[in-house]
């Protein structure tokens, strides 16, 4: 049992530093949003002499903090940790950052010793400790894109409703308060939350701000700066909303045709990706230790770890390719 604690320690070392690079890269992404919304904010709002926020100041709410103070220190001091703070709440969890430091420990204890357990060696137990503090943030990240995708959706009748309520003559904070009781989640909660921060007397442009943080979308970006525009030199809302709401439909269009243009790229990558594993099984069905030469002899291993990292990259790549940006 001695001899296996060097490995699950040095399992949970590499574990923990592949999330830590992996909330880095989300938190890099996540300034860079911040930065692009306050500098509009800014340029917008400051005629008013009313800034969108302070330069230190947070723009997100952080989740709460009920775990011990050790955690709290811990995601307060790692620079990689503060990174969750946003990418949690723009998949709408309620967890907080000392709950997913938790989450990414157990996963890379779990993972190292299902590895150590399963193949009985040091690299197994690393590559474990990896995969199983991914485990975590590849489920933070996939409710974080199918709640954004949700809310793109939702987001043009959202828009159809603030605009027959500003044609009707209610004013925007009544519109918003509409969308957040008629609307479905997640654009409820997020409307709702801008209609509460502004009936406590928080800015305007922060309020939109922080809304644009937490749903880093294109379209959400361009529903802040029309407002913003609209408040400040005036115009006709409801018009602007008409028209904002009409934009995104056809970019809904045509990004459904550039995935009927791309679908034989994106098959083409799935048959690749599938078809050695596919000619290996029948092989191994056939003859066995044809194939287990591969396993047992070190260049055979050395044969079956290239073919795979060079499968994966081309897999990426390929996707890299079809995923067109609008």
């Amino acid at each position: 049992m001695s001899s296996a604690a060097p490995v699950v320690v040095a399992a949970l070392t590499a574990a923990l530093g592949t999330a830590a690079l992996l909330l880095a890269v989300e938190r890099l992404r996540a300034r860079r949003h911040r930065a692009i919304v306050l500098r509009q904010l800014r340029t917008i709002a400051g005629d008013r002499g009313t800034p969108a926020a302070a330069p230190g100041e947070p723009l997100l709410r952080t989740g709460p903090g009920d775990e011990s103070s050790w955690m709290q220190a811990i995601a307060t001091r790692v620079p990689q940790l503060r990174g969750a703070g946003p990418l949690l709440q723009q998949a709408g969890l309620s967890w907080s950052e000392q709950r997913f430091l938790v989450s990414l420990g157990v996963g890379a204890l779990g993972g190292a010793a299902l590895g150590f357990m399963v193949a009985g060696g040091g690299l197994p137990a690393l590559v474990g400790g990896a995969a199983g503090a991914s485990l975590p943030y590849l489920h933070v990240r996939r409710v974080r894109t199918k709640r954004l995708h949700a809310f793109e959706e939702q987001l043009p009748e959202a828009i159809d409703l603030l605009g027959r309520a500003i044609r009707s003559g209610h004013p925007l904070t009544a519109g918003l308060r509409m969308v957040a009781e008629e609307s479905a989640e997640p654009v409820a909660g997020e409307f709702r939350r801008v209609f509460e921060e502004q009936k406590f007397g928080l800015p305007f442009a922060e309020s939109l701000a922080g809304l644009a943080a937490r749903v880093p979308l294109v379209d959400v970006r361009i529903l802040v700066t029309a407002v913003m525009i609209q408040r400040d030199v005036g115009g006709n809302l409801a018009e602007i909303l008409d028209n904002l709401s009409h934009l995104i439909r056809t970019r809904f269009t045509i990004r459904r045709q550039l995935r009927t243009y791309t679908a034989q790229g994106r098959m083409s990558g799935m048959v690749l990706g599938a078809l050695p594993l596919a000619v290996g099984g029948m092989i191994f069905l056939m003859n066995p230790e044809y194939v287990m030469t591969l396993f047992r002899e070190p260049v055979g291993r050395l044969m079956v770890w290239s073919a795979a990292g060079l499968q994966v990259m081309g897999f990426l790549w390929i996707r890299r390719i079809v995923d067109i940006e609008m």
